[in-house]
């Protein structure tokens, strides 16, 4: 299946965005909104809405996804100094763009997570 969303165009180059990173299964590139001084989405090319979509034939993307993003945070130089992955999954986890993906993000000393609403 075709990726609908905002991810899929740009997979696609209908519509431009920072690639830092692409091979050929997954592309990586700097979110537009950022939540901290770095924050970078590392998408799969394969279409998957959510994790609760993903396959048990599909796990692996997962640890891609995040074996891209510790790669990308060493390249970059600050594996060291720390840095956060998190994948939001639906309305109440967060999700806005519906194809799983995965925010890095880094720069700055990152707060505790809140609280729920």
């Amino acid at each position: 299946m075709t990726d609908p969303t905002i991810f899929g165009k740009i997979i696609r180059r209908e519509i431009p965005a920072d690639i830092v990173y692409e091979d050929d299964e997954l592309i990586a590139f700097r979110d537009i909104a950022p939540q901290a001084p770095v924050h970078v989405l590392f998408v799969p090319k394969t279409h998957v809405p959510t994790l609760n979509e993903l396959q048990p034939d599909q796990a692996a993307v997962v640890g891609r996804l995040a074996h891209a993003a510790a790669a990308y945070a060493k390249r970059e130089g600050f594996a060291e100094d720390g840095y956060r992955i998190v994948m939001n999954c639906n309305g109440d986890g967060g999700q806005t763009v519906f194809q799983i993906h995965l925010h890095l993000l880094a720069g700055a000393q990152l707060g505790r997570f809140g609280t729920p609403r």
